[in-house]
């Protein structure tokens, strides 16, 4: 099961930063019950949008060398608005810092220009074989499907054509 809390990859500048969008139908299972009066994305999710943002970017940097890129630590979370069936949550993600395995970012989603969510973020990258989880085939195959879904959420209408968004690898 997919949970894709991205609609589209805007932007990314590869090991610097990502700029990413998620738009809420009010289709959503989850907002039947969260809030029925006021249906709003629960701050989880806006969270998961942020870390998938900073996933797809931390795979880029790493040329999609690592099968795993995991949300190691939040820090300093601050939720100041209400995301509602309707709204866009734009998302920008900046690469703070780099250390051995783990990738230091800070995050904000924001909707119509307002800050809805800011903090930071470490994540952890390595291969699975690596920590005695999975063999090279799981890797590899891993690796491979990250690509075509990055593919995806770059250029929904084509998938095959990897010159959107405006990547830069500079």
């Amino acid at each position: 099961m997919r949970f894709t809390q991205l609609d589209r990859i805007l932007t990314l500048e590869k090991g610097e930063s990502i700029e990413a969008c998620r738009c809420l139908a009010l289709s959503e299972s989850y907002l039947a019950d969260h809030f029925p009066r006021f249906p709003v994305m629960p701050g989880v999710l806006m969270l998961e949008a942020l870390y998938q943002a900073s996933m797809w970017l931390v795979r880029v940097s790493d040329d999609f060398e690592n099968s795993y890129v995991g949300l190691r630590e939040t820090r300093s979370m601050k939720f100041k608005g209400f995301m509602q069936p309707g709204d866009k949550l734009d998302v920008r993600c900046k690469i703070q810092s780099r250390k051995e395995t783990l990738t230091t970012l800070q995050v904000a989603g924001s909707i119509n220009g307002e800050t809805a969510v800011v903090g930071r973020m470490v994540l952890e990258s390595y291969n699975l074989k690596e920590r005695g989880l999975a063999d090279d085939y799981v890797d590899t195959f891993t690796r491979s499907e990250h690509k075509k879904m990055f593919r995806l959420l770059c250029d929904p209408m084509n998938p095959n054509n990897p010159s959107k968004p405006a990547l830069s690898t500079s």
